[in-house]
């Protein structure tokens, strides 16, 4: 589904106004709602917050927690919304997991435990280790449409052993 479509919001590449969709998955019905992440757009992102059973916070994996992510993440302690939080953009130049993760921790004063770490960073990102299975899944093609399951990487295997351990 297309939930970006107003012209200024394709050029700036950026949502303006909350938008809906649903994905049926394994015989459940999805609900999904982009809303604004620009701060000139915070009370349209908090009548959304009101009526959602849970949220995916999208955190860039160069810039870490924003000030607009703060704003929002309050609103979301506000009305007691569970949330995901997403490190996005790994293939970005400049992206640190790490450094990412430890500003949700410390900002937000989020419990946050990872479920997948990266595997690589900026334009070594192959892929993600799930921690729960322990397995690697690798993007094949450029775009990321094709991915194969394969082994933890052997420098990786301490690293997903101490997470594994920590979330479950």
């Amino acid at each position: 589904a297309t939930m970006d479509w107003m012209v200024q919001e394709q050029e700036r590449g950026i949502t303006i106004t909350s938008a809906a969709t649903v994905a049926n998955w394994r015989g459940h019905r999805i609900n999904i709602i982009d809303t604004p992440g620009h701060v000139d757009f915070t009370v349209e992102v908090e009548r959304s917050l009101r009526v959602l059973d849970g949220a995916v916070a999208v955190f860039d994996a160069v810039a870490g927690v924003e000030p607009q992510s703060e704003t929002v993440w309050r609103q979301a302690d506000r009305y007691e919304v569970p949330r995901i939080a997403f490190i996005n953009k790994m293939d970005r130049m400049g992206a640190d997991y790490f450094a990412s993760f430890k500003s949700i921790r410390e900002r937000l004063g989020a419990n946050a435990v990872p479920i997948q770490l990266p595997i690589g960073s900026e334009e070594k990102f192959e892929g993600v280790v799930d921690l729960i299975n322990k397995v690697a899944i690798t993007y094949t093609d450029d775009l990321g449409t094709t991915i194969e399951t394969e082994e933890v990487p052997v420098e990786m295997r301490d690293q997903v052993e101490l997470y594994h351990k920590q979330l479950v």
